[in-house]
């Protein structure tokens, strides 16, 4: 299951991680953040040995939204070795997320 982290995991459990780290930067009232929502647990688990997948509540950690120009959602994120290397707006089918991970490990 993915962890909804705040600001200062986000520093340990992304910036300062090594490998893959994807991040889910989703709002409560969002309707496709809901949709996204069964479909990231899904690949955080087909994929936990490959990467890690995280959440963050843009509501309740804006500090990390801003920083990174979050500014609608969902938005995913990939993370490699703590840098950011791919974004991903917008509900998308399972496959097309799975081979965007996949092109960065």
């Amino acid at each position: 299951m993915a962890n909804i982290i705040n600001t200062s995991q986000f520093r340990s459990d992304v910036e300062n991680s090594s490998g893959v780290v994807v991040v889910d930067f989703f709002a409560t009232w969002c309707g496709p953040c809901k949709m996204l929502a069964p479909v990231f647990e899904e690949l955080g688990e087909e994929m936990e040995e490959e990467a890690k997948f995280v959440k963050i509540d843009i509501d309740q950690s804006l500090e990390i939204a801003q920083k990174f120009r979050v500014s609608t959602v969902p938005t995913m994120m990939i993370f490699k070795d703590g840098k950011p290397v791919d974004t991903m707006i917008g509900f998308m089918p399972k496959e097309k997320i799975k081979d965007k991970v996949q092109s960065h490990l």
